[in-house]
């Protein structure tokens, strides 16, 4: 993955000059020296300077963490902690910012050991109110140098995705197809996600493309195509052109990225892209989106960002795919009743026409793309990746602006069962617990697109975080409730 930053955590320790610096020292050693036993010692730094305890001090700190070249920051309350100089550090740290307090060691210590760094963590959370200072805060704030290790780690993909969001450039080529009004999203959003946008004609792509006409690395990237398919490789008279796009999208990223260091790309694939081009783009965007550059179908461009989001929480490949269609009732009964623990209504099945990885196919093979075959002629439709998703956890996610630009954002997490789809493209049988539910209160109640971002993995958590910290209103994270917790429109008189 060489589009997604490195996260690197300045850890910052503050006391409160009424407390033992000692105190803050001490505990902030133990827990550089509990994360470096059981985690990479490279994602953090242990800021030496000083112990915050005062404005100068907070400066002073600021200044060494930059230098140290550290993009997230964690405030470390060894003790009770100067309330206004930590805030004043997060507030002034440009990357983002945790904040984690220490609990108290041993009962034999509670007089010059006591630190009250749980009283403190309530001073700092109404301070960073007051400043208006967005900061992460895990579920239970406190702990040991152990616990805060692992509260620090779970930050990391946090932090990521944050920092990947700010230097963020998505780049789109449209615009939508017809009848896609769903993938049609306002981009103010974008802008207050500090998130850049360059919009293109896809003839802008068109006269790239053939600008790559010739292009000598054409024939090592045919090569490589082909020994990613190997048994696969059924359309081997489309690698030449396959090899030709790849490189004007490759080549166009990087020429247009500017000032930002990642790149996610929003792409046109029908309805003229075939007749023009020759072949659909789906293989391509599935080789970009496994090496950490997402490029989304139909121009969806809060999918893209949903996708980056997902890259940058999970470290792997992502996927786009339509929220496609039911389990046939004879499938369900034949291969999931009474083999897994889910009803009907909580599986479907996830479908795009081939941009999912090969990495996260059971088996793959170069096809054409039989929708568009049925009106176009077979030939300028071969560029599909297509095979059965690998089984396992996912998590279904996106992040939305509506139509009248309010962030919305979803995030549910089940699994792909190992059931063969016996159908065509990239797909899979899904299954999310509630899905039905989900589904009509969710999805159709608030009106998202039938597009839909998986990482591979159970990351929920994670992105529940990002969603949190970006500004997404808490009433409009969503994800699939239990049947105890209806939804606001569900009808109580529909439960069984």
């Amino acid at each position: 993955m060489n589009n997604i930053p490195k996260v690197k955590v300045g850890i910052v320790a503050v006391s409160r000059d009424c407390f033992p610096e000692s105190l803050s020292v001490g505990r902030r050693q133990a827990l550089v020296e509990a994360y470096a036993g059981k985690y990479d010692k490279e994602d953090i730094y242990e800021c030496p300077v000083c112990i915050v305890e005062s404005e100068i001090h907070m400066v002073q700190a600021l200044e060494d963490i930059r230098k140290a070249g550290c993009n997230a920051l964690c405030v470390y309350l060894g003790n009770f902690g100067p309330e206004i100089s930590e805030t004043l550090l997060a507030k002034h740290f440009e990357g983002p910012k945790m904040f984690i307090a220490a609990a108290e060691e041993t009962q034999n210590d509670l007089r010059q050991g006591r630190g009250d760094a749980y009283c403190g963590m309530l001073n700092a959370s109404y301070n960073l109110k007051l400043r208006n200072v967005g900061a992460y805060i895990p579920e239970y704030p406190v702990g040991d140098a152990q616990d805060c290790a692992d509260m620090i780690h779970e930050f990391l993909p946090i932090a990521r995705a944050l920092v990947g969001l700010s230097k963020l450039k998505i780049i789109s080529f449209g615009p939508r197809p017809l009848n896609f009004l769903a993938c049609n999203a306002p981009i103010k959003q974008l802008y207050n996600l500090d998130v850049e946008i360059e919009e293109n004609s896809e003839l802008d792509l068109f006269e790239a493309f053939h600008k790559h006409a010739g292009d000598k690395r054409i024939a090592q990237v045919v090569k490589d195509m082909e020994n990613e398919l190997g048994a696969g490789n059924k359309k081997p008279e489309i690698l030449e052109k396959l090899a030709q796009y790849e490189l004007t999208l490759l080549d166009w990223a990087e020429e247009h990225k500017g000032y930002r260091e990642y790149v996610a790309i929003a792409g046109k694939c029908w309805p003229a892209f075939q007749t023009q081009f020759g072949f659909v783009p789906c293989y391509v965007n599935s080789r970009l989106t496994g090496r950490g550059i997402p490029v989304s179908c139909e121009v969806d461009i809060y999918g893209a960002l949903s996708e980056y989001i997902g890259t940058c929480v999970s470290e792997d490949a992502v996927t786009l795919l339509d929220i496609n269609n039911s389990v046939p009732k004879d499938m369900y009964e034949e291969s999931i009743r009474n083999k897994f623990d889910y009803k009907h209504t909580d599986t479907f099945m996830g479908f795009h026409c081939g941009n999912t990885c090969s990495c996260k196919l059971s088996g793959h093979e170069m096809k054409n793309q039989m929708i568009m075959a049925r009106s176009l002629p077979k030939e300028v439709t071969n560029g599909t990746l297509e095979g059965d998703i690998i089984p396992g956890d996912i998590t279904f996610f996106r992040l939305q602006s509506t139509a009248d630009c309010k962030l919305r954002a979803y995030v549910a997490q089940g699994e792909v069962l190992p059931v063969a789809t016996r159908s065509f493209g990239s797909i899979g049988v899904f299954a999310i617990r509630e899905m039905g539910r989900f589904y009509r209160h969710i999805l159709i109640e608030k009106n998202y697109p039938h597009h839909g971002a998986v990482a591979f993995g159970h990351h929920g958590k994670a992105l529940f975080e990002v969603f949190k910290y970006i500004g997404v209103p808490m009433e409009d994270i969503n994800y699939n409730q239990p049947v105890s917790l209806p939804y606001a429109t569900e009808n109580p008189f529909t439960q069984k």
